[in-house]
């Protein structure tokens, strides 16, 4: 049985916490606790029932069991002042206060097995320590560390996961058992980048979570100009301690560094570092940045695919609103052109080709080239939800998304895919599910348009009109010159019954035409 309140899931079967697809991590007597209090919901539990059930009759002391409230009210976000879920009446006892739904049969979203994973062995790559005297050498650390990620994920001997939930650890002295419960996975390989002019010093260790064991370690002092061979050899060597029944030869250089220049790597990664600050200014750096690695290497294929990326975000998030299609069509031809062998850059390629030419046939083709290529590769799973979305193959679409969240369980940015999910069950025709997501979706960024989108539509679909009419205020705080067709142009659907859904959903909540 799982008891769905909130944002949050509590699997009774699996003793598991997920809030959306992230797992929260709580005592077994915490759970017990919240277990308890949420089965019996429908009255007011006391001490004595409590120490009854959860610790079968033993003394426990009044500061004991306070602190276990505590931290069952933390693991729910809750506090003793606000009391939003548990609610304490005095003298009384205690109370579960939040609405609850009861489900069966269903896997909580990250909770089960993941995609394809079988038996194969499970790896985080940690964010390396950047020790540089330089400052501001975070990004080239970042980069490494993106780089050795896309690497390890081409082998479908390995499940790999993605950058956005290794980097939720950046910056934090962490446990590395915990970290490996966390993202279920066996092996964790941590490290440190020492950058001083020309030099450069990466140290590496890869450890098997369970018995804490370091199966490998070294260091290595190069040329800066030796980074691509550096990465190269501590891929070979992690695959060779992890599964060394593994052709090392089935472990390519990931195409992400098509490019033996140096310097325009180098522009290529302080535009990534902008990109993933996913803010107006941060993605117009991120443009400037990837423009200036093409114009130092022409056949790198990446920047050209998130240059793409940025004039599609620029759009969906109303930070421009004029574009020149010429150059977005060149950018996503060039990359599709040098790139038939970079995944990253192919599977952007297709979803702005969708976006702004509305030819999803040969957006999908790009995106499942760039599976073929990666098929851990989360973000392309993402963009697969999208364009499935597009096409007119809801399931299909909610297929992808969830082997997306599955592959980045800790996504610090999992609004993106949460909202690509309301999007999907409203083309799917489940208004419930659509609101749902794209609520979750704007607890994490209020301000988030696509997610805003959804939620008017979905809300006016189901005659909820005054969360209809919450979201199109906070919408026209964004944008004041929202319409109906503004918004109908930001879907390339391909089926005309969307197209009509769409519209219908538009104009129940009374936008402008």
């Amino acid at each position: 049985m799982r008891y769905l309140f909130d944002d949050y899931a509590l699997d009774a079967d699996r003793r598991e916490l997920f809030r959306g697809a992230r797992p929260v991590s709580v005592e077994p007597q915490v759970f017990d606790l919240l277990l308890y209090l949420i089965r019996n919901r429908d009255r007011v539990v006391g001490k004595d029932d409590i120490l009854t059930s959860v610790w079968q009759g033993r003394i426990v002391s009044e500061s004991a069991l306070s602190t276990r409230i505590n931290a069952a009210r933390s693991a729910l976000g809750d506090s003793g002042g606000e009391q939003r879920l548990i609610k304490t009446l005095h003298r009384k006892g205690m109370r579960f206060v939040g609405i609850v739904r009861e489900e069966q049969g269903k896997p909580v979203p990250g909770a089960e097995a993941r995609p394809g994973a079988g038996d194969r062995p499970s790896i985080a790559v940690l964010p390396f320590w950047s020790l540089s005297k330089v400052p501001d050498q975070d990004y080239f650390a970042d980069g490494i560390v993106e780089d050795i990620i896309t690497a390890l994920s081409r082998n479908r001997a390995l499940f790999v996961i993605a950058r956005n939930s290794s980097f939720a650890y950046k910056g934090r002295q962490v446990d590395i058992g915990q970290v490996a419960r966390e993202l279920k996975v066996q092996y964790v390989l941590e490290g440190s980048v020492r950058r001083s002019d020309a030099r450069m010093r990466v140290t590496a260790q890869l450890i098997e979570a369970a018995s804490g064991r370091h199966l490998w370690a070294d260091k290595f002092d190069v040329d800066v100009s030796d980074v691509f061979a550096v990465q190269d050899q501590i891929v070979a060597r992690v695959v060779g301690a992890i599964a060394p029944q593994v052709e090392k030869a089935e472990i390519e250089r990931a195409k992400l560094r098509a490019t033996g220049d140096l310097a325009a790597y180098d522009l290529y990664l302080r535009g990534l570092a902008g990109w993933n600050r996913w803010s107006k200014d941060g993605n117009a750096e991120a443009l400037r940045h990837f423009y200036a690695a093409m114009e130092k290497a022409p056949d790198f294929s990446t920047p050209y695919g998130l240059a793409a990326s940025c004039y599609q975000f620029g759009k969906a998030n109303g930070w421009a609103t004029t574009f020149d299609e010429k150059e977005i069509a060149r950018l996503i031809e060039r990359a599709a052109e040098i790139g038939d062998e970079d995944a990253v850059a192919l599977c952007w390629a297709g979803h702005v080709h969708a976006y702004f030419f509305g030819d999803v046939d040969r957006a999908l083709s790009l995106i499942d080239r760039a599976l073929e290529l990666d098929v851990n590769l989360a973000v392309a799973w993402q963009r697969s939800g999208w364009v499935r979305g597009y096409a007119g193959d809801p399931e299909g679409a909610i297929e992808s998304l969830n082997k997306a969240i599955l592959l980045n369980p800790l996504d610090t940015r999992v609004f993106l895919t949460q909202s690509a999910m309301a999007f999907a069950h409203f083309m799917a025709g489940r208004d419930e599910e659509s609101a749902r997501w794209a609520a979750l979706a704007l607890q994490l960024k209020p301000n988030w348009l696509p997610a805003l989108r959804m939620a008017i539509v979905s809300n006016a679909m189901l005659e909820r009109r005054e969360e209809a009419k919450h979201a199109l205020a906070a919408y026209f705080r964004v944008d004041p010159e929202v319409s109906v067709g503004k918004l109908r142009d930001y879907y390339p659907l391909r089926r005309q019954q969307d197209r009509e859904r769409l519209l219908a959903g538009l104009r129940k909540a009374e936008l402008p035409e």
